[in-house]
C-alpha cells in the first residue's frame, strides 16, 4: 500500500492538498485504531485550517515557523508538512496504513457508519472492505454488533446502495432547488408549524452530501407520512416517529454545459419540538466543528448545549431535557447565541475560522444589494439573449448598470468576436442607449481571453477603447501552479483589466481548473486594484470561498457576477451570494454593490 501512496510534488497547492488529504487520514486512522483523542483532533483540525488556507504552502516550508503561524498547525504536524515536502511521504501515515486496510475508508464513506462502528465492524467481523460490508449484511452476521438492529442494517444496506449510484457530493445548484421544495411541501401541512433546510446547504457549501430538513409540527407521525410522499420520491430509506430519509429524483438540468440523467439526492427529515426550534436548527446547520467550539464555550460558562437547548451544567448523567429541566436558550438562535455572550452569528460563517472572535453580527452581503451585473454575453457570441432582452432584463432586476462582455476571438466555440465585430458592437450599444435612455447605463465591455502565457486577446488599445475589461482563462486550464501564476499575474497587473473572470476556471466535480498561488494573485490584484470575481454559476463559484476569505482578509475588491448567457442564469445570483459570505464579503467589499457613481468613476479610473 505504501508504495501507491508516493506523490509528485509539483506545486504548493498539490503540496497542500496531499498534506489534508494525509493529515484527515491519519486522523481516521487513528480513530480506528483507538488511539487518543487529542491526536485525533489535532490532526483533523490541522486538515481543515490547510484546507482554508488560500497561500503557497511550498513557499512556507523552509521555515517551520512560518508554518506554525497556520491556526491549528503545531510543531508536529509542521514538521510532518516539511518531511511530505521533502520525501513525498510521511512517515506516521505510511506506519498506520500498514496497520489499517485501506477499504476502511471507503467503508467509512458509507453515510450512517462513523468510526466506532466500523471499528467494531472490522475488530469482530473482519470488514475490511465494501464486499466485505455487503456479506456481513448479506449473511445477518452485522446484527451480532451491539446497538444494531434491523432497521439500523436496513439503513445502511439502503445509504451504500445510494453511495454506489451517486458517488460525487452534489451541487449547490441542483441541491437548493429541491430542499425548498420540500420545505415548501412540508409547510403545506396543517400539522407543520415550522419547516427549514439546515446542515452544509443553510451554510452554502458548493457541494453537499445530503438535504436536511427540519419540522415542527403538532403531529410528528402525520409529518413524517407526508414527507415520504412528497413529489418526486423514489425510494424510502427509513421512516421513524421523528426521523425519515427518502431518495428524490434530480432534474439536472446543467445549462449550457448540458444534462445529467438517473441522479437522485438523500433527503432526511427530523421532526423537532416547537420549543427547542431554535437549538435543534443550530445544532443541524452545523457545522461539526463549530458545533464543538459552541459546547467548549458552553461548557466554560458551566452549561451545557445541544440539540434541545442550553441547559445549566449539573452532575447528573442523564440529559437535562429527559429530566424535564427548562433551557435557559433553545427557541431561536439568536437566543442562544446571545446566552452564550456572542453575537447571532449567520450560517455561511459557522466554520470554525474563527467566527466566535466576531464581536458583532457581520454585515454580509445580501442579493438585494447587488445593483449592476458586470459579465453578461449575447447572441453576438455564445449567449441566449439579444443585446435589448439583457438590457432589459437587467432593468426588471433594479441594476442602475449592464455590462455586455461578449467573448474575444480567441473563443472561437463561442463566436469570440475580433477587433471588427467588437467596434462593430459598439454601434448596436449606442442604439440601445439611446432606447434606454435613463433607465439603466450600458457598459461596452469585452471578456478577453488569458492566453497561456498571459498575454490577452486584444492589444492595450483595444482595451483602452472599451469601457469594461473582464479577463478570464478558459484555455490552458491544467497549467502547473507556477505559469498558472504567472499568467494570472500578467493578467490583473495590466492597467485596463477591471475583473479577473472565474480566475480558476474550475467546473465542480468536472474540472480542477487552474491552481495559482492564491497568495501572490490576490496581492497583486490588491496592488493593481483588480477585482477578482465569484463566478455565481453554480458550477463555477469561482473563487471558491475560502480564496474569498484570503481575497477580502488582504483588502481585495470583489465581483459577483452571473456570467449571463440566458435569461435563467441572474437567478444564479443567490449562489454567488452564498460564497461571498462564506467568505466574509460585506458590501462595501464588492464593486457590483456600489452606487453608480462610484462603479463608474472606478471603471473610468485608467
Amino acid at each position: 500500500m505504501s508504495g501507491a501512496l508516493r506523490l509528485d510534488l509539483r506545486s504548493g497547492m498539490a503540496l497542500k492538498d496531499d498534506a489534508v488529504r494525509l493529515l484527515e487520514e491519519i486522523a481516521a486512522m487513528l480513530e480506528l485504531l483507538g488511539e487518543d483523542k487529542f491526536r485525533v483532533n489535532a490532526h483533523h483540525r490541522a486538515a481543515r485550517s490547510l484546507e482554508g488556507f488560500g497561500g503557497d504552502l511550498e513557499s512556507l516550508v523552509d521555515d517551520p515557523a512560518k508554518l506554525k503561524q497556520i491556526p491549528g498547525i503545531g510543531q508536529k504536524v509542521a514538521d510532518k508538512i516539511v518531511e511530505l515536502h521533502t520525501t513525498g511521504r510521511i512517515r506516521e501515515h505510511d506506519e498506520l496504513a500498514a496497520r489499517v486496510p485501506r477499504g476502511l475508508f471507503d467503508v467509512l464513506a458509507v453515510p450512517g457508519l462513523g468510526p466506532k462502528t466500523v471499528k467494531a465492524m472490522w475488530d469482530r467481523l473482519g470488514v475490511e472492505s465494501i464486499d466485505d460490508l455487503k456479506r456481513i449484511i448479506d449473511d445477518g452476521s452485522i446484527l451480532t454488533l451491539e446497538r444494531m438492529g434491523q432497521r439500523s442494517v436496513d439503513k445502511i444496506a439502503a445509504s451504500l446502495e445510494f453511495l454506489q449510484t451517486s458517488a460525487e457530493r452534489l451541487p449547490l445548484g441542483l441541491a437548493l432547488p429541491v430542499a425548498e421544495r420540500m420545505v415548501e411541501h412540508m409547510r403545506a401541512h396543517k400539522s407543520v408549524t415550522r419547516a427549514a433546510y439546515a446542515g452544509s446547504l443553510r451554510r452554502g457549501r458548493d457541494t453537499i452530501g445530503d438535504i436536511d430538513i427540519l419540522v415542527s409540527a403538532t403531529d410528528a407521525a402525520a409529518a413524517g407520512e407526508h414527507f415520504r410522499s412528497a413529489p418526486g420520491v423514489v425510494a424510502v430509506l427509513a421512516a421513524g416517529e421523528s426521523k425519515s430519509s427518502v431518495r428524490v429524483a434530480l432534474d439536472a438540468d446543467l445549462g449550457r454545459w448540458g444534462a445529467e440523467e438517473g441522479r437522485a439526492v438523500q433527503v432526511d427529515l427530523r421532526v423537532v419540538p416547537e420549543e427547542s426550534w431554535g437549538a435543534a436548527l443550530m445544532y443541524f446547520t452545523g457545522s461539526k466543528e463549530h458545533n464543538v467550539r459552541m459546547r467548549e464555550r458552553a461548557l466554560k460558562k458551566a452549561m451545557t448545549l445541544n440539540e434541545y437547548g442550553l441547559f445549566a451544567q449539573d452532575t447528573d448523567p442523564e440529559p437535562p431535557h429527559k429530566r424535564g429541566i427548562a433551557p435557559i436558550a433553545s427557541r431561536s438562535e439568536e437566543e442562544v447565541y446571545a446566552a452564550l455572550d456572542l453575537p447571532f452569528l449567520p450560517p455561511e460563517i459557522r466554520e470554525d475560522r474563527d467566527e466566535l472572535n466576531a464581536g458583532e453580527t457581520p454585515r454580509l452581503v445580501e442579493c438585494a444589494d447587488i445593483k449592476a451585473e458586470l459579465h453578461a454575453h449575447t447572441t453576438e457570441s455564445d449567449g441566449r439573449l439579444s443585446l435589448d432582452e439583457l438590457v432589459q432584463a437587467a432593468i426588471d432586476r433594479g441594476f442602475h448598470t449592464i455590462a455586455v462582455t461578449d467573448h474575444s476571438r480567441s473563443s472561437a466555440q463561442a463566436g469570440g468576436l475580433d477587433v471588427d465585430r467588437l467596434r462593430a458592437q459598439r454601434e448596436q450599444i449606442e442604439r440601445a442607449r439611446e432606447t434606454f435612455q435613463g433607465r439603466i447605463t450600458i457598459l461596452h465591455g469585452c471578456e478577453v481571453d488569458i492566453l497561456a502565457d498571459g498575454a490577452l486577446d486584444f492589444d492595450d488599445d483595444t482595451l483602452a477603447w472599451l469601457d469594461l475589461v473582464v479577463a478570464s482563462p478558459h484555455a490552458a486550464l491544467s497549467q502547473d501552479a507556477k505559469a498558472a501564476t504567472a499568467r494570472l499575474i500578467k493578467a490583473v497587473s495590466n492597467p485596463f483589466v477591471h475583473i479577473l473572470g472565474h480566475p480558476t476556471g474550475r467546473l465542480i466535480g468536472r474540472r480542477k481548473g487552474l491552481e495559482p498561488a492564491m497568495d501572490e494573485l490576490i496581492a497583486a490584484a490588491v496592488e493593481h486594484d483588480t477585482a477578482l470575481e465569484i463566478n455565481a454559476h453554480w458550477l463555477r463559484l469561482d473563487l471558491r470561498d475560502t480564496h474569498v476569505r484570503a481575497a477580502v482578509d488582504a483588502g481585495a475588491t470583489i465581483a459577483i457576477d452571473c456570467d449571463v448567457h440566458a435569461l435563467a442564469d441572474f437567478d444564479n445570483l443567490r449562489y454567488g451570494i452564498s460564497t461571498a459570505r462564506r467568505g466574509w464579503v460585506k458590501p462595501e467589499h464588492c464593486i457590483n454593490t456600489w452606487p453608480a457613481h462610484k462603479l463608474h468613476t472606478w471603471l473610468a479610473r485608467t
